[in-house]
């Protein structure tokens, strides 16, 4: 069991931070202690504590909680908690559902979820790092409170500091080290207002290290490790930068996107995650606008799948600068955009005639074939008539 496990607060008073939220007087504080809840959202970066409030919530009402994740998932998951609560019910007992990274789950599965929280046989808590706006359905989010949460400023991380460092049973206080002022500057600074790196890294460092005093170098040298405590590749945070590469490329700021590869590959990301998301990358943003694009992307894959770390680092960087330098089209999954919809609509439209093979002189008698031209100067059906089904004549995809 981790210190950020062990540390989680066991109240609203040990709560550090979101006192927009929870401090005297503030909304959730009010809900909690008149338990006047209703289904809500915590949208706010990772390390927040989206999650510790959830459980804090729970346990201020008494009701029956449950914690999913997701990703991990799915409607059946759902149903049988679901199942659950109508028992619940019969004894007049509440149920808190937490849904952790709900952005994950797609329309079909957040549309099995809201006929249960509209009845309020559930009360749902959502947890996400992105705009619920875009990624939780208009009839879910109309009936959820959304709560804004902010990264964890400098005294909140350094209350937590001193709260792992004096706590005994908890935290590591009984490993009785001390943190300089410029190593607690340097921990709060690279852990980015993210509770559970900041706690990970400490613990590191007060179990790992003899020296009575954690100094910079300790903790530089935490960071350095590349640890997955640090940098967890299923967590929020993988997608986030994963995001801030591929839109920084896609605005062509090539400084950017060189900061969000050098920082996935020191957290230790996949190099062949990071140049297969470059080939999709090179087909989505990019398209015929620079029709090199595609093989530059394919060949920095295989470059790297061949030379591996740390000279790979080189054809990532080279493959970045490239992709976020070129010319940006939209116009190749636009074009397949529009066809899935025309195949949405007009999903079994006949093969028009002239179109269709006529392997025997049965199918040529029916029209197979007829008024198609293959001949020198001459490739398709004659004039007037259409690749396209007839319904779909003159329908245009590409532009």
């Amino acid at each position: 069991m981790n210190l950020a496990y062990r540390l989680r607060p066991q109240s609203i008073e040990e709560f550090f931070g979101q006192e927009h939220l929870v401090g005297e007087g503030k909304l959730l504080r009010k809900m909690l202690k008149e338990e006047t809840l209703s289904s809500m959202l915590f949208w706010g970066p990772p390390g927040s504590g989206k999650t510790t409030l959830a459980h804090l919530i729970a346990k201020a009402t008494k009701a029956t909680f449950h914690h999913l994740s997701a990703v991990e998932t799915g409607k059946a998951d759902l149903m049988k908690i679901i199942r659950e609560a109508e028992e619940q019910k019969k004894e007049n007992k509440d149920t808190i559902l937490f849904i952790d990274e709900i952005h994950r789950w797609n329309k079909a599965q957040q549309d099995a979820l809201l006929p249960y929280v509209e009845s309020g046989l559930i009360t749902l808590i959502g947890a996400t790092t992105e705009n619920p706006s875009f990624e939780v359905i208009s009839a879910l989010l109309s009936r959820s409170r959304v709560f804004v949460l902010k990264s964890l400023n400098q005294e909140d991380l350094g209350k937590i500091i001193q709260k792992a460092l004096t706590d005994k049973e908890r935290g590591v206080g009984k490993y009785k080290k001390t943190l300089t002022p410029d190593a607690q500057e340097l921990l709060t600074r690279l852990s980015g207002g993210d509770a559970r790196i900041l706690l990970n890294a400490l613990e590191m460092a007060a179990t790992t290290y003899k020296e009575k005093k954690i100094t910079p170098e300790i903790i530089k040298e935490i960071f350095q490790t590349k640890s997955a405590g640090l940098y967890d590749k299923k967590a929020d945070e993988h997608y986030n930068i994963i995001s801030a590469f591929i839109k920084s490329m896609r605005g062509s700021d090539v400084d950017a996107a060189l900061y969000y590869l050098v920082r996935m590959l020191e957290n230790g990301e996949d190099p062949k995650f990071i140049a297969r998301r470059m080939i999709i990358f090179a087909s989505e943003d990019i398209g015929l606008a620079d029709r090199g694009a595609l093989i530059q992307a394919n060949e920095g894959f295989e470059a790297v799948n061949k030379i591996g770390m740390p000279e790979a680092q080189l054809v990532l960087a080279h493959i970045t600068i490239y992709l976020a330098a070129a010319k940006k089209s939209r116009a190749v999954v636009n074009a397949l955009g529009r066809a899935k919809q025309a195949v949405y609509d007009l999903p079994n439209e006949p093969i028009p005639l002239h179109l269709r093979n006529a392997p025997t002189a049965f199918m040529k008698n029916l029209g197979y074939a007829k008024d198609y031209s293959w001949k020198e100067g001459k490739v398709g059906p004659e004039e007037g008539l259409s690749f396209l089904p007839d319904k779909l004549k003159g329908k245009k995809f590409y532009e």
